[in-house]
C-alpha cells in the first residue's frame, strides 16, 4: 500500500508541472493522440510498419513476466493485483509526466535530443524515491530513453504506457518492486 501512495504521488509533479506551464501561457501537448498504426516510422538502418514495431517491442518488454511462474499459488493472487494497480497508477503517471508533459515541453524550447536527454536520466533518477539505488535508477534512464523514442516515433504516449505496465508488472511478479 506505501508503494501505491507513493506512486499516487507523482500527481503532486504532475499538477506542479501542469500549473507551472499554464502560469508561463504555454501549451500543454501530452501526446495523447492514438496511433496511425498503417504509418511506418524509420529507424538508423531501416523502415518498419509501427504495428510490427510495437509487437515486437511488446514481447521483447513481456520477456520480464518469464519468471512469473515460478511464484507460490497462495501468494499469486495478492501479488496479481497489487502489480495491476502499481502497474496501472505508475506507467499511467511517469509516461504522463515524463513524456507527456515534460518531453513534449522541452522539446519546445530546446533540441530534440537534449529534450530526450533530460527526460530520460530525470525518470531514472525518480525511482531513487522508491528504494531502487541510484546505479540501477541510472540504468532506468536507458527504459526513458527507449519509452521516449517510441512516443515521438508514433506520436503517441499510450504504446509507451502499454511498455510501461508490462515492465512494471514484470518488476512486481519477480520481486523487484513490492
Amino acid at each position: 500500500m506505501k508503494t501505491i501512495i507513493n506512486r499516487s504521488l507523482l500527481m503532486v509533479i504532475m499538477a506542479g508541472t501542469v500549473i507551472s506551464l499554464m502560469l508561463s501561457k504555454q501549451k500543454i501537448f501530452f501526446f495523447a493522440l492514438l496511433p496511425d498504426w498503417h504509418r511506418h516510422i524509420t529507424m538508423p538502418f531501416h523502415t518498419i510498419k509501427l504495428s510490427y514495431f510495437l509487437l515486437i517491442g511488446l514481447i521483447v518488454s513481456s520477456t520480464i513476466l518469464i519468471p512469473l511462474f515460478s511464484q507460490e499459488m497462495s501468494d499469486l493472487k495478492t501479488i496479481l493485483l497489487f502489480g495491476i494497480l502499481f502497474a496501472i497508477i505508475n506507467a499511467t503517471l511517469e509516461e504522463v509526466i515524463w513524456r507527456g508533459i515534460m518531453l513534449s515541453s522541452l522539446k519546445r524550447n530546446v533540441s530534440t535530443f537534449y529534450a530526450v536527454v533530460i527526460t530520460s536520466i530525470g525518470f531514472g533518477l525518480l525511482h531513487i524515491s522508491i528504494g531502487i539505488p541510484v546505479i540501477i535508477s541510472l540504468l532506468f534512464s536507458f527504459g526513458g530513453l527507449f519509452y521516449a523514442i517510441v512516443v515521438l516515433k508514433t506520436n503517441s504516449i499510450y504504446p509507451s504506457i502499454v511498455f510501461h505496465i508490462v515492465i512494471n508488472l514484470g518488476m512486481v511478479f519477480n520481486g523487484w518492486i513490492i
